[in-house]
């Protein structure tokens, strides 16, 4: 896992410093806040390679078949993190939605994902529940949504850029 110095910018392209940001929920001093925060910390722990992050933030039920030491040999290079919209997700709810555009950078090709992932806060934690990937680039999260479910083959939602059913599924 890489590590960043504090005074670092984050990886979640938030305008504060690693420390200030994604540090303290990566080192346990803090837990994210809202659906929003808990998003980019996941984003900032795929950057730095943080499987052990990505798998304690990852709802109960979905941990089974995802590989977190896997992320500390992943190659994508994440190169930037765009939130579209959010729903819900704040300090006094229980559900969130976070939509987002995740690019990265895979054998020379510039790539990105774009999800509308869904979280949930379970005994004052918040956790990444699930995500679907949208049709189109342009709907937000309130309009009428046209999403598809990762399919067997489907790059996962939680972005460890393996196949869905060798992942999350």
């Amino acid at each position: 896992m890489s590590i960043l110095a504090a005074k670092s910018p984050c990886p979640c392209d938030s305008n504060a410093t690693y420390a200030d940001c994604c540090g303290k929920y990566h080192s346990g001093l803090a837990h994210a806040e809202t659906a929003e925060k808990l998003m980019r910390s996941r984003y900032s722990a795929f950057v730095l390679r943080n499987g052990e992050y990505l798998t304690a933030t990852l709802a109960e039920e979905k941990r089974n078949g995802f590989d977190g030491d896997s992320i500390a040999r992943d190659e994508t290079n994440w190169t930037g993190l765009e939130i579209i919209d959010r729903v819900a997700g704040g300090i006094l709810d229980w559900s969130g939605k976070v939509e987002f555009i995740a690019h990265f950078t895979e054998n020379g090709q510039n790539h990105s994902l774009h999800e509308r992932s869904n979280f949930e806060r379970r005994d004052g934690k918040w956790f990444y529940v699930d995500g679907v990937f949208p049709e189109t680039q342009t709907p937000k999260i309130n309009a009428e949504p046209s999403a598809v479910k990762a399919g067997r083959n489907d790059p996962c939602p939680c972005g460890s850029g393996k196949k869905y059913k060798k992942c999350c599924g």
